[in-house]
């Protein structure tokens, strides 16, 4: 019994002494927290240089995007082709998607092998053997006369400008066929298979094998933005904001980025890590000074590198196995090479693969835990959830390596909620999903372009618009035609322009936009509610200045369609922008605000002139600047006016100078003449109105209506399951939840895709990232379309002020007030450009009115006054 316990005294010393010889001799390979957290630091570095244009060229941890810009949604179904060319064999796969949204994936594959002389060869003769077994494949599987789309996993660093396309930078891991680095695989691939006459295949997707497992687990958890592999190479991809990837195009939206981290440290970096032995094994390998944090990870170099530092270590007499047996070791296990090794030299070998394996998984873990923070930190996130999709033979065999490096990832980021989930299927699986994403993703686009085609007006269209606008304004002056013309074009009896003599105190009332709002759907009794709660505002405001007891004149800012007979006569034709109170249409409203003012015996005001909001702006900016002759309001409604020779006026009595008239341009295609440019969602948010078939143009302009035509096409794009899974809220569903402030917020240039999403989950729309690209697209599509209708009406406008005067160039300024204008991040710009392109020979100034039209309410009644007072002298 004593002798038992002594022996395992001895061998329990035996194994501490051996361990403890093993860490001195590898202490620099025992890499502690601090140093990780280091590498990690330096590893986010390496990453945000190789994202910057500036810096990409050179850096060492290249970045290259993917042009993968989404994972699985659960909806792709399809029969796919997938090659994989990487590894130690080579596979084709034929993967069938289910359809209905069932996540279920049947595959069919072969393997083939990579011999030396063709990996090593000439690049033409690899990319033939490949569609050699390509073509040996389908034939197996009786799929020579189908055309299926097919992925390329191709596991070496590409540039890739689009999906389908790829350079090679440079052979990694054992390949080095010639004649291929610098030259599209893509196009060399197809060239091979043009060979193959019963071959029709269409590469739409070329996938690094990091990618394909991504994608291949994103398929079974929709929180998978990871890809990593750790085999006979290592790399890591994962899914980054557009807005940090200054080498692609466009800030929307996000796409998979190929980090090629096995290169990390060649420039340097990582001196201070690298040991002895690392050197050594890097001036043997095939490419000396290139993927050194590779050769410090992956299965290809592990062994070759436990080789070495045995040959050291029984050179030093620290193993009792013969020097030439250890040189011959590769990975094999020491009996299989026929050696003898003691129990000692069995303990130190075992602790020093524990010792390589333990620095390669800890090396992983500081570069995951990076990408793991660069994902939390461009969410802004407190703590992120994520997936991690994982492949690789030393991942899959090794037994203690993916807890090691989980423990390690989850210590380095204890902000991070880690799921590692083990690709079973491979990266191939993973190319077949890409091309089905990019299958889907193609079909949808389609979809939702035909949708945005409609909002989308050629030249033709508008010139068309501009020139029945010019017919409308015609028929409105005329007394044959203007009962029957769509545009009113209304005498506002305002016969001129501030001229700077005006003075005095006057008080403007301003009712139509959000002032004196009336609830939109709200019913009224005549002017016993509206009017009242008007009088009750003036008696409040004439209290608080102290005013009650002078008799001021008094300008009345209506922005509703008025027939006048002087300027003091107003007579409602018909309510617009949501107001409908009753027994007001036909009456004149500066009587029923005469009246009001009666009952309540307070006060009394002399109503000199009953003014529309457009012309109040006109007036406003024409006292800035005597060049302004037009007033356009774009915000809650959408209306014009302008200066009009008298002689063109066929409803006022006179030929001699101007007056302003109010178009009420609003009614423009009520007879249906603008039919061919609305669409079937004009057409609802129209029937869904308080007044349908009245008011088309500014329901396809105004603020009012933006927002709810916007809602609808979101809804006819989810129900075509294109956005928001298919399913849709009964927020969504709620008329006039999508305000038109919304658009402005969305299509802001500085707001980002996650506050765009932030913005739909306040309107109880949970979004994907795609989705929000979507609906940012519609907000754009919609708001760029008002803002050329009112261009195109605008041009009409100048165009007949330009002509009525002779002129061969014409130079007018244009007031200008409303939210929509003021607010909205692109309506202003694009307004501006639509004219300058339909009116070339006008050079229209655009000025904004910054004290709105209830000031130039005050300054018409100061002109109307000044008129009077010219008459009374005369």
């Amino acid at each position: 019994m004593f002798a038992v316990h002594l022996m395992a005294f001895y061998f329990t010393k035996l194994k501490e002494d051996q361990i403890k010889k093993v860490d001195r001799f590898l202490y620099h390979m025992r890499l502690s927290d601090e140093t990780l957290l280091d590498i990690m630091a330096r590893f986010q570095a390496e990453m945000e240089k190789g994202l910057g244009k500036d810096t990409n060229p050179t850096a060492s941890v290249k970045m290259l995007p993917t042009f993968v810009r989404a994972i699985p949604d659960g909806s792709e179904n399809g029969e796919f082709l997938s090659l994989d060319l990487g590894g130690s064999k080579f596979r084709v796969l034929k993967v069938q998607v289910s359809e209905e949204g069932k996540r279920n994936v049947q595959m069919e594959s072969q393997f083939y092998p990579t011999p030396n002389e063709i990996i090593r060869g000439n690049g033409s003769e690899l990319f033939e053997y490949v569609a050699d077994c390509l073509a040996d494949f389908m034939k197996t599987k009786e799929l020579q006369h189908k055309k299926l789309p097919l992925g390329f996993t191709f596991s070496f660093p590409c540039r890739q400008t689009k999906l389908e396309e790829g350079v090679l930078l440079s052979w990694t891991k054992k390949f080095k066929a010639r004649g291929v680095q610098d030259t599209d695989v893509v196009s060399r691939l197809t060239k091979a298979m043009k060979k193959h006459k019963d071959l029709d295949v269409d590469i739409l997707a070329l996938v690094n094998d990091t990618v394909g497992t991504m994608m291949t687990c994103a398929y079974d958890d929709p929180y998978c933005e990871v890809g990593v592999i750790i085999g006979t190479g290592t790399n890591a991809c994962y899914m980054e904001d557009m807005s940090n990837i200054d080498l692609v195009e466009g800030d929307e939206g996000r796409m998979c980025i190929n980090t090629e981290w096995g290169a990390f440290g060649d420039d340097g970096a990582l001196e201070d890590i690298r040991t002895e032995f690392d050197r050594e094994l890097d001036l043997g390998s095939l490419n000396p000074g290139k993927q050194l944090f590779e050769k410090m990870i992956s299965g290809l170099y592990l062994g070759e590198l436990v080789r070495l530092i045995l040959l050291k270590m029984a050179k030093a007499g620290l193993l009792f196995i013969e020097t030439q047996h250890v040189a011959a070791m590769e990975k094999e296990i020491l009996v299989d090479l026929g050696l003898e090794p003691s129990e000692a030299d069995c303990i130190a070998v075992q602790h020093v693969c524990t010792i390589v394996s333990f620095r390669s998984a800890n090396l992983c873990a500081a570069a995951l835990a990076a990408i793991l923070t660069r994902l939390r930190e461009n969410k802004k996130l407190a703590r992120l959830r994520t997936t991690v999709g994982m492949d690789g033979t030393l991942y899959k065999i090794h037994p203690q390596y993916p807890k090691r490096l989980h423990k390690v990832v989850r210590r380095l980021v204890p902000n991070c909620d880690v799921r590692f989930l083990l690709s079973e299927s491979g990266s191939t699986k993973g190319a077949a999903m890409v091309t089905a994403v990019a299958s889907r993703v193609q079909a949808q686009r389609k979809q939702i372009d035909e949708v945005l085609a409609l909002f989308r007006l050629t030249r033709e269209q508008l010139v068309g618009v501009q020139g029945r606008m010019r017919a409308e304004l015609e028929y409105g002056l005329k007394k044959k035609t203007q009962a029957l013309a769509t545009v009113k074009m209304l005498p506002t009896y305002v016969y001129g322009m501030p001229d700077g003599t005006e003075k005095g105190k006057f008080l403007a009332l301003d009712l139509g936009g959000t002032n004196f709002r009336v609830p939109p759907g709200g019913e009224y009794r005549r002017e016993f509610c509206l009017f009242d709660h008007i009088v009750q505002c003036i008696a409040d405001f004439l209290d608080y200045m102290g005013l009650k007891r002078s008799a001021a004149a008094f300008g009345f800012t209506f922005s509703f369609p008025c027939r006048q007979m002087s300027i003091d006569k107003g007579t409602l034709i018909g309510w617009t922008k949501g107001f409908k109170a009753t027994d007001c249409e036909g009456e004149d409203v500066v009587d029923m605000l005469r009246e009001a003012i009666k009952r309540r015996n307070e006060f009394d005001l002399d109503i000199v002139a009953v003014v529309n909001d457009t012309v109040g702006t006109m007036m406003t900016c024409g006292y800035e600047d005597p060049n302004c002759e037009i007033g356009l309001i774009a915000g809650t409604g959408s209306n014009m006016c302008y200066m009009e020779e008298m002689r063109n006026i066929e409803l006022v009595d006179g030929d001699e100078g101007k007056m302003c008239i109010n178009t009420e341009w609003g009614g423009f295609g009520d007879n249906g003449c603008i039919d061919d440019i609305r669409t079937q969602y004009d057409k609802e948010v129209d029937e869904g109105s308080l007044n349908p078939g009245k008011q088309r143009y500014e329901k396809m302009t105004s603020g009012m209506y933006l927002g709810e035509i916007v809602r609808q096409i979101l809804i006819d794009l989810t129900k075509q399951g294109l956005l928001f899974r298919g399913q849709i809220s009964e927020r969504l569903r709620t008329r006039g939840i999508f305000e038109t402030k919304f658009l402005s917020q969305i299509e802001s240039d500085r707001l980002a895709l996650l506050q765009v999403r932030r913005i739909l989950q306040q309107l109880g729309l949970d979004s994907t990232c795609e989705d929000s690209i979507v609906v940012k697209e519609v907000c754009g599509a919609v708001s760029r379309r008002a803002a050329q209708l009112c261009g195109a009406g605008l041009a009409a406008i100048v165009e007949k002020r330009r002509e009525d005067q002779g002129l061969e160039h014409l130079r007018i300024t244009v007031g200008v007030d409303g939210t929509l204008y003021k607010l909205h991040p692109h309506f202003s710009r694009v307004l501006q450009e639509t004219v300058k392109e339909l009116a070339p020979q006008c050079d229209v100034t655009f000025m904004l009115s910054e004290d709105g039209s209830g000031k130039g309410a005050a300054l018409i009644t100061a002109v109307a006054k000044r008129f009077q007072q010219s008459r009374k002298e005369n």
